[in-house]
């Protein structure tokens, strides 16, 4: 995933169709959040340690790492 385009395209969809979903009343605030934090915390960390890795900053088996806080930030010219 090494092209820009791609990253922000990946990151930015599920969000906005969250956001939709919640708009137009198909999910409840309770699954709204549920996912919001599945984004935050599962989705977000793989997709931006995949993008990592792919790049080779980091290795693949340190992906996981990407889930403490403040590593987005170390990485933040990478990604």
């Amino acid at each position: 995933m090494k092209n820009i385009f791609i990253y922000y395209l990946t990151i930015l969809t599920p969000l906005a169709i969250l956001i939709w979903l919640n708009k137009i009343g198909a999910i409840n605030s309770t699954y709204f959040v549920g996912l919001l934090f599945f984004y935050l915390l599962i989705f977000r960390t793989y997709i931006d340690g995949k993008r990592l890795s792919d790049k080779n900053v980091i290795p693949k088996k340190d992906i996981w790492k990407m889930i403490i806080p403040g590593k987005h930030i170390e990485y933040f010219k990478e990604l």
